[in-house]
């Protein structure tokens, strides 16, 4: 159906892209598949899919660099899935542009959440949520508000920004330096030591058990995110 999202796979394995057409054939989504950097961009400027599925080992071409590409004209989610499960590359493919990373192998069911927090964030784009809840935490954006459980809680203005930003990305990782640079607008390692520390003092006030957070998710060496609104 025209009316269903179209997911672009760019992925030069034919196992993989078997296997992500059969996870992905008895679900309202279409799909079409490239094999190469260079017809994934063509067809990612002739189709203007919804979601991009990009493996970062291409042949004629990394992915990073299609995501680069990708990104000077076109915010369309991208979600990189790629065997190198180092922090570093997940960190450049953020970095990059990419919305989200996924490490072969997956399971179906993880990558079919990232694609609907994906097509989520897409359909907000734009468009200004003034309150946005997870859980017991419910951030007013525009009167610059939190609450816990219903209660007020106080924050810093360098702690509000900061979980503004990750409000904004809901269920999206935002890597240390995309946040620094939200945050303070620059990057340097004395920002990225703050912004430990900032998110230290954010769990205290707003995680129940602030050594186990539920609601302010750490993805190890990458980056935080803020777990996705369950209502989103």
């Amino acid at each position: 159906m025209a009316n269903q999202p179209l997911i672009l796979l760019i992925e030069d394995e034919p196992p993989m892209r078997r296997f992500l057409r059969a996870a992905l054939g008895d679900l309202p989504y279409r799909l079409i598949e490239a094999d190469t950097m260079r017809s994934g961009l063509a067809m990612a400027a002739s189709h203007a899919p919804d979601v991009i599925l990009l493996d970062l080992g291409l042949p004629d071409g990394d992915g990073l660099q299609a995501t680069s590409r990708i990104r000077e004209w076109s915010a369309i989610p991208i979600i990189v899935l790629s065997a190198r499960g180092l922090e570093r590359d997940k960190v450049a493919a953020l970095d990059a542009g990419a919305d989200d990373y996924l490490t072969k192998p997956f399971s179906v069911g993880e990558l079919l959440a990232r694609i609907r927090v994906a097509l989520r964030h897409a359909a907000s784009t734009g468009k200004v949520e003034p309150t946005v809840t997870v859980g017991p935490l419910d951030i007013d954006l525009a009167a610059r508000i939190v609450r816990v459980r219903g209660a007020e809680v106080h924050l810093t203005p360098t702690e509000f920004k900061l979980l503004a930003a990750l409000a904004r990305y809901s269920g999206r990782v935002l890597t240390h330096r995309q946040l620094v640079k939200e945050v303070w607008g620059g990057h340097s390692s004395t920002a990225t030591q703050a912004l430990r520390v900032h998110m230290n003092q954010l769990r205290h006030k707003i995680e129940a058990t602030p050594a186990r957070p539920e609601l302010l998710i750490t993805e190890p060496g990458v980056g935080y995110r803020l777990r996705e609104p369950e209502s989103a």
